[in-house]
């Protein structure tokens, strides 16, 4: 049974979601958007996670904290939620959240082929159309470059099918750039999806230069470095010029410096909390940081 507080949680966090001034100010669209370089496509720069977050018991008071913290996201302008089916369960439950919130046709679903041949990435294909509770999908992504000379091809006829709209591939680890690097030299891709953060800026030594270069839009997960970052900036004050920056927290700080390069299209942070949704949401406007601001903050953290 459910803790009596963990319910009261929950409501609280869904009355300040409705009472948050900011969020309604904000409304639907008011995020920065960056375009998909295949296809033009607008998509918002702050997207959102599954990992970890999404990994709760459907109908538990985590459960349905998390519907807040998607009302949150879809009403402040967020699209984008990258899972996986290897997430822990967190597809399914992405799934029914959508579908119980009637979110599926504001949301851009980007999942995850995480197989070592092709029969056993099509059955991992009909589940997570299962678990997602859809017939098609956003963007199909080959996990870490698992099999990716496998999988990609057959992502590919998914997208000829009609059942995926767009294809890429993923790595979480700067050893894995070179690779990542190399098939987007070679391959034709919409997407890859890589780490980037202020104490691991080395994806915009050529990576992402790179993916400028050849149109392949770019999603950023690890931003804040699995939470690590948060426990080296505790107690510590914000720079000196976040505030002319638009920023009220490390979190947005930390996410603002993601956006800031012209690569990237979208970063993807997890979250199950409500208020940090709405905090994460703000990093999404203007203005970016410069040149100097970002260099400030990669010798800071290097």
């Amino acid at each position: 049974m459910y803790k009596r507080r963990d319910v009261l949680r929950a409501s609280a966090a869904l009355a300040l979601v409705a009472a948050s001034p900011w969020l309604q100010a904000a409304g639907a669209g008011g995020l920065l958007t960056r375009k998909v370089p295949t296809t033009g496509e607008a998509l918002p720069v702050i997207g959102a996670g599954t990992s970890g977050s999404f990994e709760v018991e459907a109908g538990s008071a985590a459960y349905q904290q998390l519907k807040v913290v998607l009302k949150a996201f879809f009403d402040g302008g967020g699209k984008v939620i990258d899972t996986s089916p290897n997430y822990g369960g967190a597809d399914r439950v992405l799934g029914q959240l959508l579908e119980e919130g009637g979110w599926h046709p504001q949301c851009f679903i980007a999942t995850k082929i995480a197989a070592d041949s092709q029969a056993e990435a099509q059955a991992q294909w009909a589940g997570t159309l299962k678990s997602l509770r859809t017939d098609t999908v956003d963007l199909l992504q080959i996990h870490n470059l698992r099999d990716w000379q496998t999988q990609l091809p057959y992502a590919r006829e998914l997208k000829q099918q009609g059942k995926t709209r767009y294809v890429g591939i993923t790595h979480y680890l700067n050893s894995g750039h070179e690779d990542v690097a190399r098939i987007v030299r070679s391959e034709p891709l919409d997407f890859i999806q890589i780490n980037y953060s202020v104490n691991a800026p080395h994806a915009a030594r050529e990576l992402l230069p790179l993916c400028q270069d050849k149109g392949v839009a770019v999603l950023v997960n690890r931003a804040f470095d699995d939470g690590r970052l948060f426990a080296r900036v505790k107690d510590q004050a914000l720079p000196a010029w976040a505030a002319e920056a638009g920023i009220g927290s490390w979190a947005q700080l930390f996410l603002k410096f993601a956006i800031s390069h012209p690569a990237v299209t979208t970063v993807i942070p997890a979250t199950g909390r409500p208020d940090r949704q709405l905090d994460q949401l703000k990093a999404g406007h203007e203005p970016l940081l410069s040149q100097a601001q970002q260099q400030a903050l990669i010798k800071q953290f290097g």
